[in-house]
């Protein structure tokens, strides 16, 4: 009797630890606000504001595409190049058009046309990453490093390196109106509004379909995913194609906002998506995830970002604490992981 007292006790104890930790990222948050709130008021304007939720907004939907990418136990180093990639692509096709050698002449697209062309695009590079890291047995993380690096190259020699300074279009051509995209409605950012449409939609396919159990399956037991006849290799697939067009959603909307398309868009953000992902409580080993983390864990990261250089922290500092951040994002993670696995055994020894 006693011992199971005991054993009730630690559950109790366990319960309480582990909601603590499934609560910690909006904690995190609410300090975080505090603190730089009180470091600099101006951090509180609503100018500040909407400036930082722009930027969550664009970490956000990365995040978003990442934490499928994260729950099959997979990674995506490669989203921050095709952000720069797809901006450069939009960005030629509206100054330079699509020159045909063979007919001598040159294609010009209107803006859904070319809206159209790079989330296809964004989805192919997806698809390649799938395909290799499936069919061909490469991790994760070698497969999209290469991708990050090929992507970033095209990007470069698509211009050597050059800036597309203007992307206005010109009526008569029929392909103006592109920086529409990086424009407010009401006072807030597009941007803000795809943000939440795409983690809505993303949340109701990861909790309410066939496919989100399969996305968790896959994560949480891959060979025993196989045996119960999920496509295991499809599913990874879909899920590095979304990742994909998430970061090409990034790159048109960034082209947009800067007026100007410029290969190194886009650079290192992937870490800020992994971050969100990883703050938001999706675990690193796969399993384990929810869309409404990321959003949490994505203004986490839009807070620190702001939050730093509003007051003054050098950039170089700005990066040691952000890798500290996710050093200890994953430590938490793991204890979470033990944890969890912990009180399962004490449950099943109840039983």
């Amino acid at each position: 009797m006693k011992g199971t007292v005991n054993v009730m006790n630690r559950m109790n104890k366990n319960k309480l630890v582990m909601n603590l930790l499934r609560g910690r990222t909006f904690f995190v948050l609410i300090l975080l606000i505090l603190f730089f709130g009180f470091k600099s008021p101006a951090f509180l304007s609503v100018s500040s504001i909407i400036t930082i939720v722009k930027h969550v907004a664009l970490y956000g939907i990365i995040g978003v595409g990442m934490t499928y990418v994260i729950i099959t136990g997979g990674i995506d180093l490669s989203v921050g190049a095709i952000v720069g990639l797809v901006g450069m692509i939009a960005g030629g096709l509206i100054v330079d058009g699509l020159p045909v050698k063979a007919l001598g002449v040159t294609l010009y697209f209107d803006v859904p046309a070319i809206i159209f062309i790079t989330m296809l695009l964004g989805g192919f590079l997806g698809w390649i990453n799938g395909t290799i890291i499936t069919k061909f047995n490469v991790a994760p993380f070698i497969a999209t490093l290469g991708m990050m690096n090929i992507a970033r190259g095209l990007a470069m020699l698509r211009t050597n390196g050059a800036t597309y300074s203007n992307i206005a279009g010109e009526q008569v051509l029929g392909n103006t109106g592109f920086n529409r995209l990086g424009s407010s409605a009401g006072g807030i950012p597009v941007v803000v509004f795809l943000f939440f449409a795409i983690a809505a939609v993303a949340m109701l396919i990861l909790k309410f379909t066939p496919l989100g159990w399969h996305i968790f399956s896959v994560g949480g037991n891959r060979r025993a995913s196989e045996l119960s006849g999920i496509k295991v290799n499809r599913v990874m697939t879909m899920v590095y194609m979304f990742s994909g067009i998430c970061a090409a959603v990034v790159g048109l909307i960034t082209t947009a906002q800067l007026t100007a398309a410029n290969p190194s868009s886009g650079d290192g953000w992937e870490m800020n998506a992994i971050s969100a992902v990883v703050l938001g409580g999706t675990s690193m080993s796969g399993g384990i995830g929810t869309i409404g983390g990321t959003i949490i864990g994505a203004f986490v990261i839009g807070v620190i970002n702001d939050g730093m250089i509003m007051i003054g922290v050098s950039e170089f500092w700005q990066k040691v604490i952000k890798g500290v951040i996710i050093i200890l994002a994953v430590i938490i993670d793991q204890f979470q992981t033990r944890l969890h696995a912990k009180m399962a055994l004490m449950q099943a020894s109840e039983a």
